[in-house]
């Protein structure tokens, strides 16, 4: 057998250089990798529903975050930072893969799921989250889907009725949040979108501390 035969193969890498300067492996990511600027100013840039969105600008992925966050309190007002921050970054492995809809998640299957579940058990480590409980994940589902029916109806020229066939009929939200939802659920300058989202993230880390 030849030097060459016997020598262990490389490890497959995806590298992808971030703009804080990080180098992010999407296979094997390190917490030590992960850095909040970087989420931020990624999601801000990723169109949720492809970009097919009415308004001058697209509705992105921060935003979607931000409007499942308030979603997810106004369903459980009892929940505490940790869980509003694991509410906040449901969706923050798409800072790198982009957000893909469900039916090509569905069609790629684990190949998909298993790099998002990689990423953000990083994600989670870096923040000092632990895993959900299964309650909290359930919520986190139930939230995500409530939102995507808003977004649906309100910005991606879906009927009701298609709406309430694809994700359920969203529950009557109290009144306390829904001027909080109203202006979330429309296209943000990136800018805005980028800063908020940081803004909301250091607030509930913050609050997680005290």
């Amino acid at each position: 057998m030849s030097i060459a035969a016997s020598a262990p193969k490389k490890p497959v890498r995806a590298w992808q250089r971030m703009l804080s300067g990080r180098r992010l492996d999407l296979l094997d990511p390190s917490p030590l990798d992960v850095e909040i600027t970087d989420i931020a100013h990624g999601l801000a840039r990723v169109a949720r529903w492809n970009g097919q969105t009415a308004g001058p600008h697209v509705f992105s992925v921060a935003q979607h975050s931000l409007l499942v966050e308030a979603i997810g309190v106004a369903l459980d007002p009892r929940l505490g930072a940790p869980e509003r921050l694991e509410l906040l970054l449901h969706d923050a492995p798409e800072y790198v893969i982009g957000d893909i809809i469900s039916p090509l998640k569905n069609a790629i299957g684990d190949a998909y799921r298993s790099v998002e579940r990689r990423l953000l058990a990083a994600i989670r480590q870096r923040f000092g989250l632990c895993a959900p409980s299964p309650a909290l994940s359930r919520l986190v589902k139930r939230a995500d889907r409530v939102a995507a029916a808003i977004e649906a109806t309100r910005l991606a020229g879906f009927s009701n009725a298609e709406a309430d066939g694809i994700f359920g009929r969203p529950p009557a939200l109290p009144d306390s949040v829904r001027a909080e939802i109203e202006a979330l659920v429309t296209g943000w300058p990136t800018a805005e979108a980028e800063t908020c989202y940081l803004a909301r993230f250091e607030a509930l880390q913050r609050g997680a501390r005290d």
